[in-house]
């Protein structure tokens, strides 16, 4: 279900802190990948480019000299722990009091693809090489990733408790990103880290804004070193999208909006401070759901949403 809901966002829109950490008197690990440093210096600060996110309120970056910190403090609705990753730039020392589970080395050469909506990112930040496999090709609809998919060079893994595990161990990503939804019985990322691959949740979709759903590009950008590419491209899509929102507040009707479908009964429809709402807000739309202050989605009855909802001008449905 929560896959169903993502689709419907995709419609509309289509913190642990940091301890002072010294690193270990160790030799750099050994690399042949071009990016990686050849000879290390302490001194030297190995992230001339960097990134601090404004609108996205879901995670936080910290720069060392030769690592970064990423924290992502609201990975799903209800999430009561943080996820913290340490990205380490290859070439360079393994930094001391980090468990080995949380040290993910960069930039990331290959990756498997969890969700649609981290695509289009790696394809902003030219990265789209790098990707061996994905869930489910018949969601995709990124241009680049179908021709990947056209020449055979991509595999196809599955998604949430059908994830075939077996298959990623074979393609041997470096990292894989996905989504959490807090319930055990969907989420495919406790097998993912059951099987000590190393998985970065990408939570964009719990962001309250559409800007900040957008920033995660930053996120992403984080493991493959290309934070200048990702600053470059969210200060386009800002720069385009905050002119139309102004433009809309002029808008002298306000249409009323009701957004969600049914699945087996059960009715999921935009929480009101999400950022699918947002959009709706943005564009000048009365939400009937919009005094509500969840983000994600709501579960109601037929008669919750029939009540509210049967005389709105708009049903926007992104079911499958």
């Amino acid at each position: 279900m929560i896959k169903s809901f993502r689709i419907l966002h995709i419609v509309l829109g289509a913190a642990i802190g940091l301890s002072s950490c010294k690193a270990q008197t160790v030799a750099p690990i050994a690399s042949s990948n071009e990016e990686c440093v050849q000879n290390y210096d302490p001194k030297a600060d190995y992230f001339a480019d960097k990134v601090n996110p404004t609108y996205a309120k879901g995670f936080t970056v910290s720069y060392q000299k030769h690592y970064k910190v990423v924290s992502a403090s609201n990975a799903w609705k209800g999430a009561n722990a943080a996820f913290q990753y340490v990205l380490m730039q290859c070439g360079t020392p393994i930094p001391s009091g980090f468990s080995p589970e949380q040290i993910i080395q960069i930039p990331v050469q290959s990756i498997v693809v969890m969700s649609t909506t981290h695509l289009l990112h790696l394809q902003q930040l030219g990265v789209v090489d790098r990707i061996k496999g994905v869930s489910d090709f018949k969601q995709i609809n990124t241009p680049s990733v179908i021709e990947k998919i056209k020449a055979n060079q991509l595999a196809e893994v599955g998604s949430n408790q059908s994830v075939n595990v077996e298959k990623i161990l074979e393609l041997a990503p470096e990292l894989v990103t996905t989504f959490g939804s807090g319930d055990p019985k969907t989420d495919a990322h406790p097998k993912l880290l059951e099987a000590r691959l190393k998985v970065a949740i990408v939570a964009e979709y719990i962001e309250s804004s559409p800007l900040g759903r957008a920033e995660w590009l930053k996120f992403i950008s984080l493991f493959f070193n290309r934070e200048a590419k990702a600053e470059q491209a969210f200060e386009q899509m800002a720069k385009r999208y905050n002119p139309i929102a102004q433009r809309a507040k002029q808008a002298k009707r306000k249409p009323s909006v009701f957004a969600g479908f049914d699945n087996k009964g059960t009715w999921y429809v935009l929480g009101g401070d999400s950022y699918a709402a947002k959009f709706l807000e943005d564009a000048r739309a009365n939400y009937l759901w919009q005094d509500d202050r969840s983000t994600g989605s709501l579960n109601l009855s037929f008669e919750a949403v029939f009540d509210r909802a049967n005389q709105a001008e708009f049903w926007l449905n992104g079911s499958q």
